[in-house]
Parts: structure tokens; C-alpha cells; sequence
């Protein structure tokens, strides 16, 4: 049971398989959801994110044994094993410490700069899940599922976490509208994440889930899909360009600049606060795009309730 299979890996002509079909049913229905150049970047960027976690595999296979030991000699954790009943846990935990994560590459620059590469696409196709970063051990993205290796085996958790992954690859379509409802109550979905990659300021920072859209909906980042609002898919300020090297790096690029010109009291706050803080107000966080809309909503009614009073 400790020699479990590299399912991502084997999950690869699948995926491929899937993306052939995407681009059939979108032909067949008139809609243009692919770019070549856009593609061949997500592509790129998704081989060279699989190189990087190879090379960077052993590093984290050590970390989960020594957490793993100092767990059960040192703490006393209990270690599950492989029962049955353990594996359900596992993966549920494990969705768990996937939405903290999420939530937090959206939350904290530092963490945002490996997960920017994956928002970068303005299209939203399956080719885009596979537009991952190279950079995600140096942003230290696997901490958060580090507490699951004092209790769970190491085997049991890099599997669930290749299901996870392999369950976000089909959600990234236009292909597919909405699912019943019941499974929409529950389960991340394409309407779902096609929320999570908006630019609007109604779905900005929404809808981190990767597998169970249950933990939107428990602390609050739960958006639904508006059929009266496009979504618009990219980054706030777009790239502009294709380059690869550009797409890979240009957020850790943007701190490096920040970090050269700050004053000495704000450097940090350029590595620990949310994407789009500055120490001069210069520039807007996700969260002050989305009150400046809700004050722009909100002040719509009130306008027009002005003017027919005036008219009276």
C-alpha cells in the first residue's frame, strides 16, 4: 500500500483526450474557445511545472517522512494506517487544507506569485488546468498540507492529492453548463470555477475549492455564476504577451521591483499582503475593486430614486 501509483501521470492521455473533445464540442457549436499561441503557452507551462515538481519531489518525499516521524515520536500523533475508512478522511482533510491553501495564494503576495501563472490565461478551457506554475515549491505552496503527514501516510495523501487534481482538470470548460442542482450544492463544478477565474469585481477572490465547494459555502467565498454577467477571464492587468519566461516569473519579477523601492518599513508588507497592496495607495487590492463596485451598485438605485423624486 506505501507504493501507491503516480496517478497524475497516468490520468496525462486522459487529459488529452479530454481536450480533444472540448475542442470538437466547442467547433460543433460555433464558439472559438482556443488560441493557439494562448494554448501552447499553458502547455509549456504545464511541462515545466512537471519537470520542477520532479526535481523538487525528493526534497518534499523528505519533509513528509521527517513531519511523519516527529509526529508519531515526538508528539504522539496517531498514525491512521490504511483502513478503509481512513482514505475518505484523508481525502476530505486534504480538500481541506487544498481551500486554506487557495485561499491564501489568493490572500498573500508571496504565495500569489507561484499561483498567478494558473490565472494568466484569458481563456477558460482545459488547457488552462494545465497551466501551472514552475515555481511552487520555492513559494513554499506544500506547507499547508505538512499537518496531514503527522497522522496520515505519506503514500495515502500524495494519492488523494493527485485525485484532487485530476477532479479540478474537467471543471476548467465553457463546454459544460450547469449540473443538478444537488451535485452544484456540493461538488466544485465548471460553473463554479469559471467564477473563481472572473475578473469582475463580483467574482473577484471567490470560490477556492478544489473538490467540495462545501468549504465556499462555510466561510463565506461562495459566488454563483450570473447568467446576466459575462465573465471575463485573465488577471486584473492582463500580460499582454505570450512570452513563457514572462508568463513564469513576471509576478515574482513585480515583487523584486517593490522590494527595491519600498521604504525599509514596508518591504515586508510587499512579500506578506494581498496582491495589489501598496504603501501608497497607488494601486487596489481585490478587495477594494469589489467596494468600489458594491458603492457603484449600490449608489445606482439611490440615484434613480433621487431623479423621480426630483421629477415630482
Amino acid at each position: 500500500m506505501n507504493d501507491l501509483p503516480d496517478i497524475v501521470t497516468l490520468a496525462i492521455p486522459g487529459f488529452i483526450l479530454l481536450m480533444l473533445i472540448e475542442i470538437a464540442v466547442l467547433k460543433w457549436r460555433g464558439s472559438d474557445g482556443y488560441e493557439t499561441a494562448d494554448t501552447a503557452t499553458s502547455l509549456l507551462l504545464g511541462l515545466g511545472s512537471t519537470i520542477a515538481g520532479a526535481l523538487s519531489a525528493g526534497l518534499f518525499y523528505a519533509m513528509a517522512a521527517a513531519v511523519q516521524s516527529f509526529g508519531g515520536e515526538s508528539l504522539g500523533s496517531p498514525q491512521l494506517g490504511f483502513a478503509w475508512w481512513v482514505w475518505p478522511l484523508c481525502f476530505l482533510l486534504d480538500d481541506l487544507a487544498y481551500y486554506i491553501f487557495h485561499r491564501s495564494a489568493h490572500r498573500v503576495r508571496w504565495f500569489w506569485a507561484g499561483h498567478v501563472v494558473h490565472h494568466s490565461s484569458q481563456h477558460y478551457n482545459l488547457s488552462t488546468a494545465l497551466r501551472q506554475t514552475w515555481t511552487g515549491f520555492f513559494a513554499l505552496s506544500f506547507i499547508f498540507r505538512l499537518p496531514l503527514f503527522l497522522v496520515f501516510p505519506p503514500a495515502m495523501i500524495f494519492f488523494c492529492a493527485g485525485l484532487n487534481l485530476i477532479y479540478q482538470f474537467w471543471i476548467h470548460t465553457e463546454a459544460v453548463g450547469r449540473l443538478p442542482r444537488w451535485f452544484e450544492a456540493v461538488m466544485n463544478t465548471p460553473s463554479h470555477h469559471r467564477v473563481h477565474h472572473g475578473t469582475n469585481a463580483r467574482y473577484l477572490d471567490r470560490n477556492y475549492a478544489g473538490v467540495f465547494i462545501i468549504w465556499d459555502r462555510l466561510f463565506g467565498t461562495f459566488e454563483r455564476e450570473r447568467d446576466d454577467e459575462r465573465i471575463h477571464y485573465g488577471l486584473v492587468h492582463n500580460l499582454g504577451s505570450f512570452n513563457l519566461l514572462w508568463a513564469a516569473f513576471h509576478e515574482w519579477a513585480g515583487i523584486a521591483r517593490d522590494l527595491w523601492a519600498a521604504p525599509w518599513r514596508h518591504k515586508l508588507h510587499y512579500l506578506i499582503r494581498e496582491p495589489g497592496w501598496s504603501h501608497d495607495d497607488s494601486r487596489e487590492t481585490s478587495a477594494m475593486i469589489r467596494a468600489r463596485w458594491e458603492a457603484q451598485r449600490t449608489a445606482k438605485p439611490k440615484k434613480a430614486i433621487d431623479q423621480a423624486a426630483d421629477s415630482l
